[in-house]
């Protein structure tokens, strides 16, 4: 079992920048690929940018030379660097680790409010 631990969200102002923290408990051995997604009210849930254990990363058009998705496979963390935030980018991000294609482990949430 995996648990995910998040951290790092709360309350901006357009334009500025919040950096998202995600650490997963235990080692993970084999492929896998932690991302971040988020949701907003009336929103289905969406996938803001991925990086798999050997650095492959995807983002969302939306985000796209704004945020920047980085992890430490040694320690088990992913990371979310956020900038030029814009009210649009409010929701809750949720942090989660899909396992040799077998096990998808997602975080609680944290808040983000982009303030206009």
């Amino acid at each position: 079992q995996v648990l995910l631990v998040e951290s790092g969200g709360g309350l901006v102002q357009a334009g500025g920048s919040l950096r998202l923290s995600c650490a997963a408990s235990g080692s993970i051995s084999g492929w896998n690929v932690m991302g971040w997604y988020r949701q907003a009210p009336g929103k289905q849930r969406e996938l803001v940018a991925a990086i798999s254990s050997g650095g492959l990363t995807n983002y969302a058009d939306s985000v796209k030379g704004r945020f920047t998705i980085s992890r430490d496979n040694a320690k088990n963390t992913v990371w979310l660097q956020m900038n030029s935030l814009k009210p649009e980018d409010t929701a809750v991000y949720y942090c989660k680790c899909s396992y040799l294609s077998r096990y998808d482990y997602w975080g609680q949430g944290t808040q983000v409010t982009v303030s206009s």
